[in-house]
């Protein structure tokens, strides 16, 4: 099993900038994908970026490209997402998960563990 927690959500002010970050623990010695996704109440879980085990490659939801970056730290078993520019449309229950497979997929069934979220909220 693998468990998930993600952190620091909150309040932030478009424009500004957020880091969100997930610990994972348990069986991580894998060489799993990690991804974020995001919801919103009445909407489908959306994509919203992933990367491969090596951090060389990376995947964005074309709404956030260009201003949310995703990282990995393999020796913490953390992975972040850096969140600049935020618009008010970026408010959302920010999730973590990890695929079953080594491929930063877009689907999210493609990931077998989740985190709990964290809620983000971006106040124009």
């Amino acid at each position: 099993q693998v468990q998930l927690v993600e952190s620091g959500g909150g309040l932030v002010q478009a424009g500004d900038s957020l880091r969100l970050s997930c610990a994972a623990s348990g069986r991580t010695s894998s060489s799993a994908a990690m991804a974020w996704f995001r919801q919103t109440p009445g909407k489908e879980r959306e994509f919203v970026a992933a990367i491969t085990w090596s951090g060389v490659i990376t995947n964005y939801a074309d709404s956030v490209k260009g201003r949310f970056t995703i990282s990995r730290d393999n020796t913490k078993n953390t992975v972040h997402l850096q969140m600049n520019s935020p618009k008010p449309e970026d408010t959302a229950i920010y999730y973590c998960a990890r695929a079953t497979s080594s491929v930063p997929s877009k689907r999210q069934y493609d990931y077998s563990y989740w985190g709990q979220g964290t809620q983000v909220t971006v106040s124009s």
